[in-house]
């Protein structure tokens, strides 16, 4: 009774969809977060009768053969790189992207992670950090006593100060861009790591080599759609339970097995 084990794997594999529904839901007010997608293959199949069979008393061909399917799988959980709409906040650090490219920041391992949450902060050195405190490069310090920040465009950060008309160039912020992004690697806290899926980050200023630029005063919202994602649920929810009545009609055949005198 084969019906048993397929509808297992499907009652698995609808779970898996639910939790990374919920997970999207749950995320629906993080900065810049993208939603995900769970995507499914089926399992490899046991050839009762190969396609293309000689029959033995006759010589004829086997048009289609008897091919049984054993379930289904999870093959990949998709990242849908669809930017979110821009919030304005009004705070001089915070930073959307406007198209393509991520913020790179020093990990404390010392390697490079890269991030589209923009919600900068000011460490007690006057550092740019995110607010994990991870330093963003290239490590841009604010004075002290600077009365105001711009950031424009295209990354470059300008200071005001009191005794003076002209503002100061502190720095120029970069993004990262990469081939695959749905090859990176999420780490948590709107982090993620190059892989070898991803290819190698490919640093440019902002608005250069098809990158987006920067918008100060901004903050990118969630791209998820509840809508969506409610709907995509009810449908896993269903299915869940369709998969569910196989296992029940499974058991009743095999009751009726056992029954037979």
């Amino acid at each position: 009774m084969r019906a048993l084990q397929i509808a297992a794997t499907g009652m698995s594999a609808q779970q898996t969809r639910v939790e990374v529904i919920s997970n999207n839901l749950a995320n629906m007010s993080t900065t810049g977060y993208n939603s995900r997608r769970a995507e499914f293959a089926d399992l490899h199949y046991q050839q009762m009768t190969r396609p293309g069979t000689i029959a033995a008393n006759d010589g004829t061909i086997v048009p289609t053969g008897v091919q049984l399917g054993l379930g289904v799988r999870p093959s990949a959980v998709t990242v849908n790189l669809a930017q979110g709409s821009l919030s304005a906040t009004g705070g001089d650090l915070d930073l959307a992207i406007d198209g393509l490219g991520y913020i790179e920041v020093t990990m404390p391992s010392g390697i490079s992670g890269y991030t589209r949450d923009g919600a900068l902060k000011r460490s007690p050195d006057g550092e740019i950090v995110t607010s994990d405190g991870y330093s963003v490069v290239p490590g841009i310090t604010i004075p002290s006593d600077a009365r105001a920040v711009a950031i424009n465009a295209s990354g470059e950060v300008y200071a005001y100060f009191n005794d003076q008309v002209q503002p100061t160039l502190l720095g120029q912020f970069t993004l990262a861009g990469f081939t695959n992004e749905k090859g990176l690697e999420a780490i948590g806290s709107n982090l993620f790591l190059e892989t070898g899926a991803s290819g190698p980050a490919q640093v440019s200023s902002p608005g250069e080599n098809g990158l987006g630029t920067l918008r100060q005063g901004y903050l990118e919202e969630s791209s998820v759609d509840a809508v969506r994602e409610i709907t995509e649920l009810i449908e896993a929810q269903r299915g869940y339970e369709l998969n569910a009545k196989v296992i029940t009609a499974a058991d009743q055949m095999l009751g009726a097995t056992t029954q037979v005198r």
